[in-house]
């Protein structure tokens, strides 16, 4: 095709099936009508040309990127691979047989060297014109990534057949326009159109199929009645989405059609757009779920009142279900999701049901007593947070926990195929509703909670200074959990996952003596947790210690002793890796070789033993399919934004990403400079061009440690900036040298615009779970074997996952804003107008 007619390429694909009727001319007038009438005579000419028996054999072998066979047709050998038979037999249809159009589109598909060359050479040009400017943007492209919605796709009804066929629609007036046919199925058709269309949404049309009136014995004096569902365009071409009318039945033609799709379906390939986007999203939802933070509890709503019932428990968020049990692994979630705390986020607006609580334990007599408050608790008296955040802050067992809630119902816990029942008995099965007896144990949902640990390190040092006078430690009662009151009810559910790789810090509150530096002086407190094989222990002491705190530091645990003779754990060695500014909180790592031998060893024994008596590690279910629903529940309902990086070379960089429901400030940040359906992920990536940038040296520590890695990124976001780097500005928090340095840039943040923090949590992907993907998988690949290829390749590129969770409100609290500033800062504005607000505080 001439570089002239490249412009008019729609009009000629939409006149091709037309090229041998007797009305091609007034077709070719009604779509061009456009068009100058000397470009109108060499469109004309370029489809009779395209329309022209073709003699030449094909052999594309060497001349593209992919493995060609043997194909013959109407006794002509032709070599082909996979992509270009597909064309070939596309065309086929269009032209009715061989001719030079079939040939010259197979010799264009996008994986032939010679086209994939000339727009190499095309971009390198354009390259050359602006080198700097086409560089970076081909660069930043690179983190604009589509959104995903888990678990939302289309299931059909019927198979819809790719199928183009030249059609002529009606309105009940009389009028007409020509147009293509995209697929068909029992009940839809999908028209493409190439001019504005007059018709409306839930019209009544009137189908005449012209192209297959000489074919087909098909009625030409009254066409197929069909209800305008939608209309779309795409590259300017409009597309009408069309659904049988019930109101015009026409039996003969539903025979035919059915006969017609049945014997044609391999022929003209299935339409499986829906079944993509549906392998897709579960894809994503496989390398979610198992290793996201956030802990799902499933609350029942009966007469009245909110009855926290089920929780999920993965790799990952299995430690805040650690924490939140005693001492005799009895569940106390009752604690944290209090009937006060769930009455006041459900009175809250639907777009703003959170809540941030702060926790502690207190272990006396080897019994766990814990203690928590959210912020809105605390503000009932001055007194009380500076009390309540100051001392708790001093314990290793400090926790803060964003709690969010949504809305959700029994109903979403069912997910079918995107494939019909008629492809076949294991289909329909797999598409079979969940049973009366596990919706009866869903029935009462009404909400769903999401329990994220945002506990950080420097948050708890920063709360450390939090000033308070020990007379008023009394306080502390009125946030103590009763041990009396009785545990909650909850049951735990397990995630079902090939195979576990990330491994979790295991709770051992018991007493400990430590001994620094080879001194005789004992120094007693308590441990808090354990993690995977021992390496690593966190300890509080009773007192501040006033001596050097480098080195080696040696561990005995007199109670453990007591129940063990296989071990020595009297004289367990241990090297600080941290420890809090007072003093009294250790970061501990056994001593690599035989000196930690005795340490590591004990604790793996520990944590098996742990393991075998946790009845939810049993897969067993008590109602067949529970899992499942509660998970298929959890996916439709995320509450924030996570995104999936494949690893190309030694980078990894973003493929897909999935939105919150509650997530709207984060969700205004990253679409900002994005397209519709997408995200801009770049200053996530901003640092990559330093030494040590977080997402690369991140995911290494993750393999080394086997465990997640987290960390807090501050952002200063200004709308009104039309340059991403000017508009978003990220900084990670331990790059700041102190926390005044942190106070003043969020103070500057909330001049410019708006001031975003983000608890970033980064983990390694496992293995997704083949039974939930196969059968879609098996339908994609009889009718196109590369498609399914290129989606299996895709997810096993999948590597690392990271999960940002807003914790912006809470690092204010944490930086002594008041709640006017935390208020006015949930509003997004532009600079100007937030120094002209700043001015009139002051």
């Amino acid at each position: 095709m001439s570089q002239d007619l490249k412009q008019y390429a729609d009009i000629i694909d939409q006149l091709k099936p037309m090229v041998n009727e007797p009305e091609f001319n007034q077709v070719l007038l009604q779509i061009a009508s456009d068009v100058p009438k000397e470009k109108r005579f060499l469109i004309k000419m370029e489809v009779k040309r395209l329309a022209k028996p073709c003699l030449r054999t094909i052999d594309l072998r060497g001349h593209v990127d992919g493995k060609c066979n043997k194909y013959v047709h109407e006794g002509r050998t032709h070599y082909m691979d996979e992509i270009a038979v597909d064309k070939f037999e596309e065309q086929l249809r269009v032209f009715g047989r061989y001719t030079y159009g079939v040939y010259e589109a197979v010799q264009n598909t996008e994986n032939n060297f010679r086209l994939m060359r000339e727009k190499e050479l095309a971009q390198e040009r354009a390259d050359k014109e602006s080198p700097q400017i086409k560089k970076r943007s081909a660069v930043l492209e690179q983190f604009k990534v589509p959104t995903v919605n888990l678990l939302d796709y289309q299931q059909r009804n019927a198979e819809r057949m790719n199928f183009a066929v030249a059609v002529e629609i009606f309105d009940k007036s009389g009028q007409s326009v020509r147009g293509l046919s995209v697929d068909i199925s029992l009940k839809g058709l999908q028209v493409k159109l190439s001019k504005d269309t007059f018709f409306r949404q839930d019209e009544t049309l009137f189908i005449y199929f012209r192209g297959l009136e000489s074919e087909f014995a098909l009625d030409k004096k009254n066409g197929i009645a069909y209800k305008l569902v939608k209309v779309s365009t795409k590259n300017d071409v409009n597309y009408l989405a069309l659904q049988r009318d019930d109101d015009y039945p026409n039996a003969a033609f539903d025979k035919f059609l059915d006969n017609f799709i049945t014997g044609n379906k391999r022929r003209y390939k299935v339409n499986m757009t829906n079944t993509l986007d549906a392998i897709k999203s579960k894809i994503c939802e496989q390398y979610f779920s198992p290793r996201s933070p956030t802990l799902p509890v499933f609350i029942d709503v009966i007469n009245g009142t909110m009855v926290p019932r089920y929780a999920m428990m993965n790799e990952v968020n299995r430690e805040t279900i650690h924490y939140w049990q005693d001492e005799e692994d009895v569940c106390r979630l009752n604690f944290l999701l209090t009937q006060e705390r769930l009455t006041r986020l459900v009175n809250k607006p639907e777009d703003v049901r959170e809540i941030f609580v702060f926790s502690f334990t207190h272990l006396q007599n080897d019994k766990v007593y814990f203690y928590s408050a959210s912020y809105e608790e605390l503000l009932q008296k001055e007194i009380l947070a500076k009390v309540f955040l100051g001392f708790g802050s001093k314990k290793v067992s400090w926790r803060v926990f964003k709690i969010t809630l949504t809305e959700i119902t029994p109903e979403q816990a069912y997910i079918p195929l995107s494939i019909p029942d008629s492809v076949g008995n294991k289909v329909k099965k797999l598409n079979t509703p969940p049973s009366a007896r596990l919706m009866s144990k869903l029935k009462n949902l009404r909400y769903l909670a999401h329990v994220t640990d945002v506990t950080s390190v420097t948050g708890q040092e920063t709360y450390n200074e939090f000033k308070f006078n020990r007379d008023n430690l009394t306080h502390l009662r009125n946030f103590g959990h009763p041990r009396n009151r009785a545990p909650s009810n909850i049951q735990i559910i397990r995630f079902k996952y090939e195979e576990q790789r990330i491994e979790s810090r295991y709770q051992l509150r018991t007493q400990i003596e430590a001994r620094f530096n080879s001194d005789d002086i004992v120094h007693k407190g308590i441990s808090e947790d354990i993690s995977v094989h021992g390496l690593g222990l966190r300890i509080e002491l009773s007192k501040e210690y006033k001596g050097i705190l480098d080195g080696r530091v040696e561990v005995a645990f007199p109670r453990l002793q007591e129940i063990t003779k296989n071990f020595d754990v009297m004289h367990l060695q241990y090297d600080i890796v941290y420890h809090n500014v007072e003093r009294n909180i250790l970061h501990l790592k056994a001593v690599a070789g035989d000196e930690g031998k005795s340490a590591r060893l004990f604790f793996e024994e520990l944590i098996k033993k742990n393991k075998s008596s946790l009845k939810v590690e049993s897969d067993e279910e008590e109602v067949p399919g529970m899992g499942q629903a509660l998970r298929c529940i959890n996916a439709r309902n995320a509450t924030s934004l996570s995104f999936l990086m494949n690893k190309e070379g030694i980078r990894y960089t973003p493929q897909a990403c999935i939105i919150g429901k509650q997530d709207e400030r984060v969700t205004t940040l990253t679409t900002q400079f994005a397209e519709e359906d997408k995200v801009n992920l770049e200053f996530f990536f901003r640092d990559r061009k330093q030494e040590s940038p977080f997402v690369q040296s991140g995911i290494k520590a993750v393999k080394l440690e086997n465990m997640p890695l987290r960390e807090e990124l501050f952002i200063s976001f200004d709308v009104s900036q039309k340059d991403p780097r000017m508009a978003i500005i990220p900084r990670y928090s331990h790059k700041f040298d102190d926390n005044e340095q942190r106070r003043a840039f969020i103070k500057e943040a909330m001049t410019r615009g708006q001031f975003i923090a983000l608890h970033i949590m980064l983990t390694t992907t496992g293995k997704p779970d083949m039974t939930m993907l196969q059968t879609e998988i098996n339908y994609v690949t009889m009718y196109a074997m590369h498609r399914a290829r290129d989606l299996e390749k895709q997810m096993w590129s999948i590597a690392a996952c990271s999960h940002l969770i807003d914790v912006t409100d809470e690092v204010l609290i944490r930086y002594g804003f008041s709640i006017e500033d935390v208020t006015a800062n949930k509003t997004l504005k532009s600079a100007s107008h937030a120094a002209s607000l700043f001015a009139g505080q002051a």
